[in-house]
């Protein structure tokens, strides 16, 4: 499920084994999924640990799954409910780019400056003028996002706003 705007989540991968006898009612299926360190782990109730990984669709960019996979942990108790702090790394820029083309929160020459400005200061190994017109981005993103059509845009622009100002490879 993609809770990204908690007002519309939706489904954006499923999977279930299938029954174990198609005859006979046996108890299984998954107890749970987690996410942890770029993996998703599912615990089956009468098979065993399923592990997947996420490849690309339409409601998931491969820039998202790269972001995702930034985030690690040493341990993972979901009942702690960590939070999650994104790095401000160029990975996690294009991320917000992918969603709000998505989302069609920005025009789509705003979205395509933004992809190549990102481009080419990967390209550069973050050189001082490249970083430079990143940075000079932002009151665009930040004047944009104060008229978002949805607060999850809103929130993305300026999430993309603060990794612009002071990105990482």
């Amino acid at each position: 499920m993609d809770f990204t705007d908690p007002a519309n989540p939706f489904e954006i991968a499923y999977f279930d084994r299938g029954p174990i006898d198609p005859k006979v009612l046996v108890l299984g299926g998954d107890w749970s999924a987690y996410w942890y360190n770029g993996y998703i782990y599912g615990s089956e109730i009468a098979r065993g640990l399923d592990v997947f990984q996420l490849t690309p669709t339409k409601f998931l960019t491969q820039n998202e799954i790269d972001a995702a996979k930034t985030v690690l942990v040493a341990e993972l108790n979901v009942q702690n409910q960590q939070k999650i702090e994104w790095p401000a790394k160029l990975v996690v820029a294009k991320a917000y780019v992918d969603q709000l083309s998505r989302s069609q929160a920005l025009p789509a020459s705003q979205i395509a400056e933004l992809q190549k400005a990102i481009q080419s200061a990967e390209k550069s190994h973050m050189s001082k003028s490249k970083t430079a017109k990143l940075k000079s981005m932002v009151p665009s993103l930040e004047k944009s996002a104060a008229i978002a059509k949805t607060p999850a845009d809103s929130m993305r622009m300026h999430a993309l706003a603060d990794v612009l100002k002071h990105p990482s490879a």
